[in-house]
């Protein structure tokens, strides 16, 4: 064979074959091309819309809480805010610094400023400052050709309208921190705050609303081409209080003389609080605005604990307001009213005096009497009669010494002794002066001045175990209905009782009653009730021999904490009270009269009817 051939052929196979195998690569590309554009179409289509386009969360407007007759207490508004670009500013510190000569900017704002513009990417916002006012944002806008890169930003922020006016029950909103994280990208948010106290972190859930979303497109680097489509969220539910914000501004000025104070009022059918003041207050709307490190240590370093809520967290001495436990116990173990004591002024047990407030004495006394002139020796023999135990079960019975699950946080239980308590938590045997000392609401009694109020109104709404609540027609925790709710019977005897509020009834109305200077005059609004004077140091016999000086003369600090437990109107009783002035010295001299005048503007505003419905109206 001819050698051209034989290489025509050679020729022929090598294009032959290379013929086919880029029949067959452009067969793969072709197969591959309609496997990737037909047959996986949707799912690169999706890829490279999330490429392309960001869901990004809108955060809901917050509910709106309001008092019982719908006036504002916790509402949203408009907050401006100043916002700088990186990219868009020539020189960052020179802008920050023109920034500041048109308004005020702290120097934790300019680190913080500083700080997230190298943490974060050129084109992302950051915001320089909040809640800007309407003349600070119009001189922004006036020179904005002079800052290169800031821009004003409209949003929405928490307003208390109120201010110091209940701010413990309202609490107050905060920016998240690390600890609040629940993998909620709600969360995460740029500027969204939470509760953090009172009603606000109680009911936070509920208050958030749920959020929306906005599909914005970008680019590769994600900066923000357009928006593509927008879904508003749903706002937060509504939180109505109890409270009655007229009688809430009203008793928070009465009280505004005082250094340390809380007072209580409640509906003793329904349970609804019309009235928690607690002294010093604070402005919530500080914290929504970011306090600044000094006024933070300035709040949390401040010796009356500003933000401490003492309605519910403030343990005391109850004092003689005591005394209505231990006539209940004795009369339900079967001593009869009339039984008589002598007080000389003092009881002895052992080589100890226990002694009367009265030094004098107060003579032979019967149990009405007793309880009307608050004669301590007669509750010394008593409480001898009944036992410490049986004085305790009453008490608990009445709400003292157990958390009534308010719904805030924060509460204490208080403190309730008994033979057992001792046993266990000091292992040692419970003394017959530490009843005496139980009898008259000292020793180791505690009581906040809730429970005092609660134990008011079981007393006088015929024995039913009320609990207190402050939302009305509003959420649960978790963003469910609460409903009514109906209250058990204490078991309480009736004759007990009613011998009890007739006592209290002469406390307060007759001549020799230890609140008759407070009481009120007017036949419709007569109140009943029960003064209370607290030791918060104890007299040794030296300086009672030497004469101990009086309450006013002694340093704030010692002086004796003033109480007082009352009710109105006596005949129909519908509100129960408690008052509790730190240091005031007698229950008759401070806290009975500020009771009275509370009570009084109760009735003088005639609350709604309760709506909810007890087990005795069933």
């Amino acid at each position: 064979m001819q050698p051209e051939k034989i290489r025509f052929k050679a020729f022929g196979r090598r294009a032959t074959l290379l013929i086919g195998g880029k029949l067959a690569l452009l067969g793969g590309l072709c197969g591959r091309l309609y496997y990737l554009q037909v047959v996986e179409s949707q799912k690169y289509q999706k890829l490279a819309d999330d490429n392309r386009i960001n869901l990004r969360l809108l955060a809901p407007p917050r509910g709106h809480i309001v008092d019982r007759h719908g006036a504002p207490m916790a509402v949203n508004v408009q907050n401006y805010r100043v916002v700088l670009v990186a990219e868009q500013a020539i020189d960052m510190r020179e802008t920050l610094r023109r920034l500041e000569e048109i308004i005020d900017l702290a120097e934790y704002d300019r680190r913080r400023v500083m700080r997230e513009t190298r943490r974060r990417r050129a084109f992302v916002p950051i915001t320089v400052r909040e809640n800007l006012s309407w003349q600070e944002m119009s001189r922004i806008e006036v020179n904005a050709p002079d800052l290169p890169g800031i821009s004003i930003d409209v949003g929405q922020s928490r307003h208390y309208p109120n201010g110091p006016v209940a701010a413990h029950v309202m609490g107050y909103v905060s920016a998240v921190s690390e600890k609040d994280l629940t993998g909620d990208p709600l969360l995460e948010l740029p500027g969204f705050r939470i509760g953090k106290n009172g009603i606000e972190r109680q009911y936070d859930l509920a208050l958030r609303g749920t959020a929306g979303n906005s599909q914005v497109e970008v680019n590769a680097i994600g900066r923000v081409i357009r928006e593509l489509k927008r879904a508003e969220g749903r706002p937060g539910k509504r939180v109505v209080l109890t409270l009655d914000l007229s009688l809430q501004r009203y008793v928070t000025e009465r009280m505004a003389q005082y250094r340390r104070a809380s007072a209580v009022a409640i509906d003793v059918h329904n349970g609804e609080i019309l009235t928690m003041v607690s002294v010093p207050s604070f402005d919530p709307n500080g914290f929504n605005e970011g306090l600044d490190p000094g006024a933070w240590k300035a709040l949390i370093e401040n010796p009356d604990a500003p933000l401490t809520n003492k309605a519910i967290s403030g343990q005391y001495a109850p004092g003689s307001t005591f005394k209505l436990a231990v006539m209940l116990a004795a009369l339900e173990a079967g001593i009869p009213p009339d039984r008589q004591y002598f007080c000389t002024g003092f009881t002895e047990l052992g080589d100890q005096r226990f002694h009367c407030w009265h030094k004098h004495g107060h003579g032979l006394l019967g149990m009405i009497e007793a309880m009307r002139e608050s004669c301590d020796v007669y509750f010394y023999e008593l409480s001898l009669k009944v036992g410490v135990d049986r004085i305790a079960a009453m008490a608990r019975k009445l709400g003292l010494g157990v958390p009534l699950d308010i719904d805030v946080p924060g509460e204490r239980g208080g403190l309730i002794p008994t033979r057992a308590w001792k046993k266990e938590h000091f292992d040692k045997f419970w003394l017959k002066g530490e009843t005496l000392l139980a009898a008259i609401g000292q020793g180791y009694v505690l009581a906040t001045p809730l429970q005092l109020a609660v134990m008011t109104a079981r007393v006088v709404n015929g024995g039913y175990a009320v609990l207190p609540r402050l939302t009305r027609k509003s959420v649960g925790a978790g963003g469910k209905v609460a409903g009514p709710s109906s209250f058990p019977h204490t078991g309480i005897s009736e004759r007990s009782r009613k011998f009890l509020l007739l006592a209290l009834d002469e406390a307060v109305n007759h001549p020799r009653g230890t609140a008759f200077k407070s009481r009120i005059e007017d036949p419709g609004r007569v109140f009943g009730g029960k003064t209370g004077t607290a030791q918060v140091r104890r007299i040794t016999m030296m300086e009672r021999d030497a004469g101990v000086r009086k309450n006013r003369e002694k340093p704030w600090r010692k002086r004796d904490h003033s109480l007082f437990v009352g009710y109105a109107p006596v005949d129909e009783p519908r509100y129960a009270v408690s008052v509790v002035i730190e240091h005031g010295g007698a229950g008759s001299k401070t806290a009975a009269p500020i009771a009275r005048d509370i009570l009084k503007e109760l009735q003088r505003l005639r609350a709604p009817q309760r709506l909810v419905t007890t087990e005795r109206e069933a």
